[in-house]
């Protein structure tokens, strides 16, 4: 029970002292590598305040060093959605792929002379720190780049991660980082843990993961987590013009940045770059796996824009992997989606990169040949982060005459089909068999799922069902399905058969965008699914579309570009599309008659709307000539806020974009 008595004014500024005190060696220690104290002298001022606060409970505060470990979240993980997607970054492995992006990045920006800011990319675990008023309010995994699992209790025992910024800060801050563990103190850890039978790891990335992901905070504090700041995601009261300075400035916050940010002037010195910290990145106390290179200038970065994916102004330079030796055990086919058939090597299990790896893909046959890699060979292997290791070299010197060549199958490992090559140039064999359930199963899930045809009923168990029985051979032949069909089923009964006839018969008029992310097209997820059925209006134009005509537009890239392109090419996708027109799915995408009042305007939506979704807000834009876009630039016509808008309101200030509210922007679409 808390005590009532009035606590004196010396207890009270001893408190906030040792507070100040704390909070300051935190900053040395994390933020500026320099501390002035050790790890005792720390423990020591930390315990003078906990036994204070006992004495006086009354002085307990959020932000108080004391309160690192609390007792576990009410909601443990629970769901999140980012206020802006944190994205995923595209790769170079080679300088000629950083070339490229370079000069892609000098023809979005026109006459303007970029600058660059060059970091680690740290092996870590991403996470999203958000501050209201200078106080850590929230903290969320990375999840699937739109959603993460909420991890503030955990966080807040990280002492790198402070509870309260220092200085002026402002009134919303959401940045992003990777928390990690140094080799450090992962091998003393493990060595720690490994006496007691205790839970240990493979390495310091799945050491950080796991250690966030702690049910119990407690353990979470007992694990030496670090944390890295390297971007943001939504800032309300502060402004920035470069990310340097947005670098600068978090140091000032008290939030830790690694040490090793640097700005190049010129590309050429972005190269260096890479190339110094790739021959000194064994020396660093941390892992990592790359360089991140982003434009400097905001306002350039804003004029590039993004793809779905990924942002145009940053590119991750991935260093070299590291190797291991090991011998190959057996060989065995696999099959793909596609029905592509790819030779896995099981291998003597062997620590590669700070990961134990027993399987790699040897791609295909014709690289084998290029190997000249048998069973019982002893190989050289290679990873390079996240990327599947794979072999680089056979050490034929190792080799006792017992080594057996590896055959190209003839049958399917999956369905006993035939496996062949489509044409002759293609490198892959695949299995010719339609009916292969290693294919089928998992494409028609897709094409039923929720986001896509949304034919409820068509789950995982009636897609085998189907599948076995030869009953569904590609997507198309859903459409197909009697009632006599579905009956001889152990499945169905007379209800569940006629309730999925009726949702396949209303999934018919779902329009081409659902279609589309149905297909299951490499990289199209469904935004970009949307934007294609927008852009082209029917799947006969869209099968005729160029590379160029698809790059053409803002969020489709080179990469999802090329995808399309052979994807739609390809023979069987022709025929299954053929299948759907004589079923009566609808092929176009549905156009609102009458005035167009939205026609070549372009919205971004930002916050919560209150009477209505913002994919219904987002459909009434297009269904008006309008365009929902992503994000804000230069092109943007009208940002719409709801409540607790994030960066995006910020950015159409910035640029000057016009802003209005729910009511105005349902006045436009006559709501």
């Amino acid at each position: 029970m808390r005590s009532s008595r009035a606590v004196p004014e010396t207890i009270r500024k001893q408190v906030e002292k040792l507070r100040e005190q704390l909070r300051h060696h935190d900053y040395r220690y994390y933020v500026l590598n320099q501390p002035e104290i050790s790890d005792a002298e720390y423990d020591t001022l930390l315990r003078r305040l906990k036994t204070l606060e006992e004495q006086h409970p009354q002085l307990i505060t959020p932000d108080s060093p004391t309160q690192r470990v609390g007792g576990v979240p009410n909601e443990a993980f629970r769901a999140v959605r980012h206020r802006v997607p944190m994205l995923s970054l595209d790769n170079a492995f080679e300088t000629d792929e950083l070339s490229a992006w370079h000069q892609r990045v000098i023809k979005g920006v026109g006459e303007a002379k970029p600058t660059f800011v060059a970091e680690f990319k740290i092996d870590g675990v991403g996470i999203a720190l958000t501050y209201r008023q200078g106080l850590l309010t929230q903290a969320a995994t990375r999840g699937d780049g739109e959603t993460g699992e909420d991890v503030t209790a955990n966080a807040k025992t990280i002492r790198a991660v402070p509870l309260r910024l220092r200085g002026n800060a402002p009134r919303v801050l959401e940045v992003r980082g990777e928390v990690y563990m140094t080799r450090q103190d992962f091998e003393r850890y493990n060595a720690e843990m490994a006496p007691a039978r205790s839970e240990t790891f493979a390495n310091p990335r799945n050491a950080a993961a796991g250690s966030l992901r702690q049910k119990d905070p407690r353990v979470t504090a007992s694990r030496p987590l670090r944390c890295f700041v390297h971007s943001y995601g939504a800032v309300e009261g502060a402004r920035f013009t470069t990310h340097w300075e947005f670098l600068e400035t978090c140091r000032r916050w008290g939030l830790p940045v690694t040490e090793h940010a640097t700005r190049c002037r010129a590309f050429d010195a972005v190269v260096a770059q890479c190339r110094q910290w790739e021959a000194q990145r064994d020396r660093l106390a941390y892992e990592v796996d790359g360089v991140v290179i982003k434009v400097n200038e905001l306002a350039l970065q804003d004029r590039l824009g993004m793809t779905f994916k990924s942002p145009r102004w940053a590119m991750a330079y991935k260093f070299p992997a590291h190797q291991a030796t090991t011998q190959i055990v057996e060989v065995v086919p696999s099959v793909g989606r596609t029905g592509t058939i790819t030779p896995v090597a099981k291998l003597k299990p062997v620590a590669c990169g700070g990961v134990t790896i027993s399987n790699v893909s040897l791609h295909n046959y014709d690289e084998i040949e290029r190997l000249g890699v048998k069973i019982g060979d002893w190989v050289v292997i290679q990873r390079a982060g996240e990327v599947i290791p794979h072999v680089i070299k056979v050490i034929e010197s190792k080799r006792e005459g017992s080594e057996k060549a590896i055959r190209i199958p003839s049958k399917c490992p999956e369905c006993g089909g035939s496996v062949a090559k489509e044409k002759e140039e293609e490198v892959a064999y695949r299995c010719v068999n339609p009916f292969c359930p290693a294919q089928r199963v998992r494409r028609l899930i897709h094409f039923a799922s929720r986001e896509a045809m949304d034919i409820e009923g068509l789950g995982e168990v009636a897609a085998e069902q189907l599948v076995e029985h030869g009953l569904v051979n590609d997507v198309a032949d859903c459409y197909r399905l009697t009632r006599e069909q579905l009956l001889k089923l152990e499945l169905f009964a007379d209800k569940k058969a006629e309730n999925l006839l009726a949702a396949i018969a209303a999934s018919k008029a779902r329009g081409l965008s659902r279609v589309v992310y149905g297909l299951g097209i490499r990289h199209v997820g469904e935004k970009a699914a949307i934007v294609l059925a927008e852009s082209f209006q029917s799947i006969s134009e869209l099968m005729e579309a160029t590379e160029e005509r698809l790059q053409a537009i803002p969020e489709i890239g080179p990469v999802m570009a090329r995808s399309i392109i052979e994807y739609l090419r390809h023979p069987s996708t022709k025929r299954a599309i053929e299948k759907l027109r004589e079923a009566g799915v609808r092929l176009t995408e549905h156009v609102v008659k009458g005035p167009k009042a939205l026609r070549g305007l372009t919205f971004v939506l930002t916050g919560e709307l209150s009477s209505i979704s913002r994919h219904d807000a987002e459909a009434l834009v297009r269904q008006r000539g309008g365009r929902a876009a992503s994000s804000v630039s230069r092109q943007t016509d009208y940002v719409v806020a709801g409540s607790d808008p994030g960066s995006k309101y910020q950015r159409a200030k910035t640029l000057g974009v016009k802003i209005i509210d729910e009511a105005q922007f349902k006045k436009m679409v006559g709501r």
